[in-house]
C-alpha cells in the first residue's frame, strides 16, 4: 500500500458490545480516501464545484476482527484503475500496536459529469499515469 492515515477509536463509535460499530468503518475508509486524494492534489470539494462528482458504486468489506475503544489504527489506501470509467480504492484497516489486519476493503468508484454521465476527469487519470502516490 502506498498511503496511510492514522486514527484512534473514540468511545462513541462503539456499540453495546464494546466494539466499533460496523457502519463506522465506512467513515474511516471515506476519510482516508479523501486524505489520499488531497495528498495527491485532487480536491474532492473543488471537483464538486466544477460539477464533477466522484461517486462510490460498490463497497466490499471483509471484517477480520474488531477495534475497541482507544485502539490506535491506520487505514492504508492504494488506487487501481478498473476500466475506462472505473477505479478502485484498495483499503486496509490495521491495528497499530500489533499490525493486525482488522478490515480489508475494495471501494469502487467513478465520476459523473453535470448530466450524470460517467467519465474519469484528468485529475483522476493523472494519478494512474504517474503511479507515483504521496506517502
Amino acid at each position: 500500500m502506498s498511503f496511510k492515515v492514522d486514527f484512534k477509536v473514540r468511545d462513541y463509535e462503539c456499540d453495546l458490545q464494546g466494539i466499533v460499530n460496523n457502519s463506522v468503518y465506512f467513515n474511516y475508509l471515506e476519510h482516508a480516501r479523501h486524505e489520499f486524494l488531497l495528498a495527491n492534489n485532487v480536491d474532492f470539494a473543488a471537483l464538486a464545484e466544477q460539477k464533477v462528482n466522484l461517486v462510490v458504486i460498490r463497497s466490499e468489506m471483509n471484517y477480520k476482527d474488531s477495534l475497541r475503544p482507544g485502539d490506535e489504527f491506520y487505514v492504508e489506501v492504494a488506487l487501481e484503475r478498473e476500466s475506462r470509467i472505473k477505479f478502485a480504492f484498495k483499503q486496509k484497516v490495521i491495528r497499530a500496536h500489533d499490525d493486525k489486519l482488522m478490515l480489508d476493503a475494495v471501494v469502487t468508484g467513478t465520476s459523473v459529469n453535470e448530466r450524470g454521465r460517467p467519465f474519469l476527469p484528468d485529475a483522476i487519470t493523472h494519478l494512474f499515469e504517474e503511479q507515483q502516490f504521496v506517502k
